[in-house]
C-alpha cells in the first residue's frame, strides 16, 4: 500500500467514475503531475452510475458543446479500443407526427454542428434493427457513429486510471471519501479524508451522484438532482451465440415512448445474451436528495441502484412490446432490473467549471458516459489554457445566480427537466413552468392587465408581446405573416410584430428590467475596467458618458458583451444581459483579485429597473413630461451621454443608446420608482412593446449581435464585425491577440447577414425558422467548415416585418464572404435558399439613417 500523501497538485474527489477517470488521463496529457485521486467506493466504482450505465453513445444533439463532447468520447473510446460503432435508430411510430419533425430537425442539427446523421424509411430501419416492427414506425433518424462502450465504461474507467497510474503521475485510493475541504481567503486550500489531509491547491469534484455533498463542504450548492431510471433486462437472447460480441444489433431508441432498447450480444460476454431495456419516466420522476441515497452496506445492489416495482413501467413497457415484440416473448429477470440513478439539472445542462465561492474548486458534474472523455478534455483545456476550444457558457457553473442554487429552485426546476430527458420534444423557446414568478419588473402588475404574454430570462418574467395591443394587428396586418407551420408558432405572438412597426412609426416602451447591473467602485474601479474592457472606458472619458464594449479572453476571443457607465472618477456602472450577467460578474471579480486591484463590486440588479423607451417620437414624448426639456435636445443629450432627468417627478438615469435601431433611451430608475414611470409614459400614449421587438425582430434589422449566440470565445471581434477603429493605448486583457488579429490580411470567418429567398416548404407552408440551421454550399450540399474548422450554422434568426423576410446571421468562411451569394440552409430536413447581405456589420434597415435628425 502506498503511503498517503499529504501534498498534490490536484485532488480528484470520485476518481472511479468515468468523469473522474477522464479528468485524470486528460490533465495528465496537459502536462499536469502530482494528482491524487480519492474515491467513496471502488475504483473503478461499484456504487456510482457509471457502474450501471448502458454506455451507448448517439452524437447528435441540439447544442454544439454536447456534440463536441460526444463526438469527441466516441472517437477517444474508439481510439483506446473501446468502443463498437454498431449505429444507432431513433425512431418515429405512426400517428407521432411530432416525434417525426423532431427527427428532422436533429438531423438540422446534426449537420450544424458535424456529426453524421440522416433520415431513412422504415423498411432501411427494419434491415438494420430487425427486432422493430416496421410498420409501426413511420421514418428514424440513423446515426452510423453510434454505438457502445465495451465491454463496460466500468471496466474502460479502471483501465484509465490503471494507465494514468503506470505514468507515475497520479496516485489513486479507493474507499477513501472526502470528509472536508479546507478553503482559506476564498482559495482551496486541500481536501480532508480518514486517512489524513491532502494540501493541494487545484481540487476537482466529479463525484457524480454525491456532488452537492461535497459543493456543501463549500459553502454552496450544485442545481442537480439524481433521479430514478428503471432498466429492466430479458432474457435468454441467444441471437448471436458464439459471436463473442458485447452488441449485435444497433441501438434503438423510442423516444417519443420515453425508451430505448438494445441487445448485449453473446451470452458469454459481459452483459451476456440478454435485451436491456431503459425507460425515463415522464408522469412522476422520483429524484432523491444525495443525503439521502443508501449507503453501501444498506443497498440491496448498490447505493445508486434503487429497487424498481413493475406497476412503475408497465404502460411503457405495454407499448414498447408493440415495437419490438421481442420483450414480451423473453421472461424478465426481476432481481438482476433496478431503478438506476442518474441526475438531472435545473436547466438541463451540465455543472462544470471552477466554484464561483472558491478559486481552485471545479466542478465536473451531471455528465453522461457519452460526454465522459471530452468533459475531461474540456475541463483539462480550461484548467491548463484558460479557456476551451467551444465557448462553455453554457455549461459554465458560474451561468448559475445565487437564487438559481437554492434548494427549492433546484428541486422544482430538476423535476420538471427529469419529464424532458426523452420526451416531449423540448422546443428552441420552451418555458420552465416551475420556479416562476421569482423576479418581476416594478409594474408587472401593469403588464398583466395589458396581457402580457410571459416568457422567463434569468429568474425575470418578460412579456414577449401584449394582448392589448392585438387592435394593432388591423393597422398592420398585411405586414404580419401568420405562422402556419405549429413550432414556428411555438411561443410565438403575431402582435409582436405590429408592435414592432408600431415601434418605428411612433414611440414604444419595453421592459428592460432584466437587465444584470453591477456597481464597480473603490481606488482601483478605473484600473479594472480600462483593464477589462476593449474600448476606452478611463482616463479623459469623461463622467456621464456611456460605452458599449467588450470583454475577451485571452486569446482574443470575445467573451462579454455590454455597456459601461462612467458614474463618478471611481465609480463604473455595468450593464449587461440577463443570461450572461454572473458570469460576467464572477469574472471581473476573478479578475480584480488576480490584478491586486482594490475594488468593490456590487451586484444592483434587483435595485434597479429599466425601461428603453425608443421610436421616431421618443425625444418628443420625453419632453412632454421632463423638468427640462431643452435637456433633451440633440445638442445637450448626444449619443452614448448619461444624465440624471427627471421626468413627472421620478429621478430617471438616462443613458442614450439604442438596440432597436430607433432613438431614444435607457431610463434607469430606483425599483420602487418604476410603476410611476411606467404610468407617466402610459399616459402619454407610449405603447408597451414586448421583448420580442428588441430583442430578435428589431435587433436582427438592424444587424446587432447576441452574446453567447453570435458573439462566443470561437470567434474574435474582427470576425464579428465589432472591431473599433483603433487600438486604445491602455493594456487590456487580450490586447496582444487582438492586435495580431488586426495584422492579417483576412479572417478565416466572418459574420455576416442573410435573408432568405423563399421561405415555402414542401407543403406550401410559409417557413419562420427556430433554432440553429446548418449552412451549406449550393454545389456540394455540406455544410460549410472554415480553416480552423469551424462548422458555419445559423446563430440568429428572425422574421423582419419592416423587411418582410426572414432574417439570419452566420459565421462564413472567408472564400464565402461576398455579397450577394447564394448558399442553402436546413430547416427540418429541408433546403431553403439565402442570399448574403452583408459581410460584417451593415444594417439591413436603419430608421436613423431614413429620417431626418430630430
Amino acid at each position: 500500500m502506498a503511503t498517503f500523501p499529504t501534498q498534490a497538485d490536484v485532488v480528484i474527489i470520485g476518481q472511479g467514475g468515468i468523469v473522474g477517470a477522464s479528468v485524470a488521463h486528460h490533465l495528465i496529457e496537459r502536462g499536469w503531475e502530482n494528482i491524487v485521486g480519492i474515491d467513496k467506493s471502488a475504483i473503478p466504482t461499484d456504487i456510482g452510475s457509471t457502474s450501471h450505465a448502458s454506455d451507448f453513445c448517439f452524437a447528435t444533439a441540439h447544442d454544439e458543446m454536447t456534440c463536441y463532447t460526444t463526438t469527441y468520447s466516441i472517437e477517444f473510446f474508439d481510439k483506446m479500443g473501446h468502443y463498437d460503432r454498431v449505429g444507432g435508430l431513433e425512431v418515429a411510430r405512426v400517428g407521432d407526427d411530432e416525434r417525426m419533425e423532431e427527427l428532422k430537425r436533429k438531423v438540422d442539427s446534426g449537420r450544424a454542428f458535424g456529426t453524421n446523421v440522416r433520415m431513412i424509411g422504415p423498411k432501411e430501419a427494419k434491415e438494420l434493427m430487425p427486432l422493430i416492427e416496421e410498420d409501426q414506425i413511420q421514418g428514424a433518424m440513423y446515426d452510423p457513429d453510434a454505438g457502445l462502450v465495451i465491454p463496460r465504461s466500468q471496466i474502460f474507467s479502471g483501465e484509465l486510471v490503471k494507465k494514468a497510474e503506470e505514468t507515475g503521475k497520479l496516485q489513486a485510493f479507493a474507499n477513501t471519501p472526502a470528509t472536508g475541504l479546507e478553503i482559506e481567503n476564498g482559495r482551496i486550500k486541500g481536501v480532508y479524508t480518514h486517512r489524513g489531509y491532502i494540501e493541494a491547491p487545484y481540487v476537482v469534484c466529479c463525484a457524480g451522484l454525491w456532488g452537492r455533498m461535497i459543493a456543501e463542504m463549500a459553502g454552496e450548492d450544485l442545481p442537480i438532482m439524481p433521479v430514478d431510471h428503471p432498466l429492466l433486462w430479458f432474457g435468454p437472447y441467444e441471437e448471436f451465440a458464439g459471436t463473442g460480441k458485447e452488441i449485435g444489433y444497433p441501438l434503438l431508441r423510442d423516444q417519443g415512448n420515453s425508451a430505448y432498447l438494445r441487445d448485449t450480444g453473446d451470452p458469454n460476454t459481459t452483459e451476456g445474451g440478454q435485451i436491456e431495456w431503459g425507460y425515463y419516466e415522464e408522469k412522476a420522476p422520483r429524484m432523491v436528495h444525495p443525503r439521502d441515497i443508501l449507503e453501501k452496506e444498506e443497498a440491496r445492489l448498490s447505493p445508486s441502484q434503487r429497487d424498481l416495482e413493475m406497476e412503475q413501467i408497465m404502460e411503457p413497457l405495454e407499448r414498447a412490446m408493440e415495437l419490438t415484440p421481442i420483450l414480451g416473448e423473453l421472461g424478465y429477470d426481476e432481481k438482476h432490473s433496478f431503478n438506476g440513478l442518474l441526475q438531472v439539472t435545473a436547466d438541463g445542462g451540465p455543472s462544470i467549471g471552477e466554484s464561483a465561492k472558491v478559486r481552485g474548486l471545479w466542478y465536473v458534474e451531471s455528465v453522461w458516459v457519452k460526454d465522459g472523455p471530452g468533459t475531461g478534455k474540456v475541463v483539462a483545456d480550461w484548467m491548463t489554457d484558460g479557456r476551451v476550444e467551444i465557448d462553455p457558457h453554457g455549461i459554465d457553473f458560474t451561468r448559475y445566480y445565487p437564487f438559481q442554487k437554492e434548494a427549492d429552485y433546484i428541486e422544482s426546476r430538476s423535476y420538471e427537466t427529469a419529464f424532458k430527458i426523452y420526451n416531449p420534444p423540448v422546443h428552441n423557446r420552451e418555458p420552465y413552468t416551475a420556479a416562476r414568478n421569482l423576479r418581476q419588473s416594478p409594474f408587472y402588475e401593469r403588464e398583466v392587465e395589458l396581457g402580457g404574454y410571459f416568457m422567463e430570462a434569468a429568474g425575470w418574467e418578460r412579456a414577449h408581446g401584449y394582448a392589448s395591443n392585438e387592435h394593432l394587428l388591423a393597422k398592420w396586418g398585411d405586414k404580419v405573416p401568420e405562422r402556419n407551420a405549429e413550432w414556428d408558432n411555438r411561443h410565438f405572438w403575431r402582435v409582436s410584430n405590429a408592435e414592432h412597426l408600431e415601434l418605428s412609426e411612433n414611440v414604444g416602451m419595453i421592459n428592460l428590467s432584466h437587465f444584470a447591473i453591477y456597481d464597480v467602485t473603490g481606488r482601483d474601479a478605473e484600473a479594472l475596467m480600462e483593464y477589462t474592457s476593449v474600448a476606452k472606458v478611463g482616463g479623459d472619458m469623461p463622467v456621464g458618458k456611456g460605452v458599449y464594449t467588450h470583454f475577451l479572453d485571452h486569446l482574443g476571443g470575445v467573451r462579454a458583451d455590454l455597456t459601461v457607465l462612467r458614474m463618478g472618477e471611481s465609480h463604473y456602472r455595468v450593464i449587461d444581459g440577463g443570461d450572461a450577467g454572473n458570469r460576467d460578474y464572477i469574472w471581473m471579480k476573478r479578475m480584480a483579485e488576480d490584478k491586486g486591484f482594490s475594488v468593490d463590486i456590487q451586484e444592483r440588479t434587483t435595485d434597479f429597473g429599466c425601461i428603453g423607451l425608443w421610436g421616431p417620437n421618443a425625444r418628443t414624448t420625453l419632453q412632454s413630461v421632463v423638468d427640462d426639456p431643452d435637456a433633451l435636445t440633440v445638442d445637450n443629450f448626444p449619443f452614448a451621454a448619461v444624465r440624471d432627468i427627471t421626468v413627472n417627478g421620478t429621478p430617471v438615469t438616462a443613458f442614450r443608446i439604442s438596440y432597436v435601431g430607433e432613438q431614444g433611451w435607457e431610463l434607469h430608475f430606483q425599483y420602487d420608482d418604476g410603476l410611476a414611470l411606467w404610468d407617466t409614459l402610459y399616459d402619454q400614449g407610449v405603447t408597451p412593446v414586448g421583448i420580442e421587438t428588441y430583442a430578435n425582430s428589431r435587433r436582427l434589422e438592424k444587424c446587432l449581435r447576441l452574446q453567447n449566440a453570435d458573439l462566443k470565445t470561437d470567434y474574435n471581434l474582427l470576425e464579428a464585425g465589432l472591431a473599433r477603429p483603433k487600438v486604445k493605448p491602455a493594456d487590456f486583457h487580450g490586447k496582444e491577440a487582438y492586435v495580431a488579429q488586426r495584422e492579417r490580411a483576412h479572417q478565416p470567418a466572418y459574420l455576416c447577414t442573410m435573408t432568405m429567398i423563399d421561405n415555402t416548404d414542401a407543403n406550401g407552408v410559409a417557413r419562420y425558422p427556430v433554432g440553429h440551421l446548418p449552412i451549406m454550399d449550393p454545389q456540394t450540399g455540406k455544410t460549410l467548415v472554415d480553416e480552423l474548422g469551424r462548422n458555419s450554422y445559423v446563430t440568429s434568426v428572425a422574421y423582419g416585418p419592416s423587411v418582410g423576410k426572414n432574417i439570419c446571421l452566420g459565421y462564413l468562411p472567408y472564400a464565402y464572404c461576398e455579397e450577394g451569394r447564394t448558399l442553402n440552409v436546413q430547416y427540418f430536413d429541408e433546403i431553403y435558399s439565402v442570399q448574403v447581405e452583408s459581410v460584417g456589420y451593415k444594417p439591413l434597415y436603419d430608421p436613423e439613417n431614413l429620417r431626418p435628425k430630430s
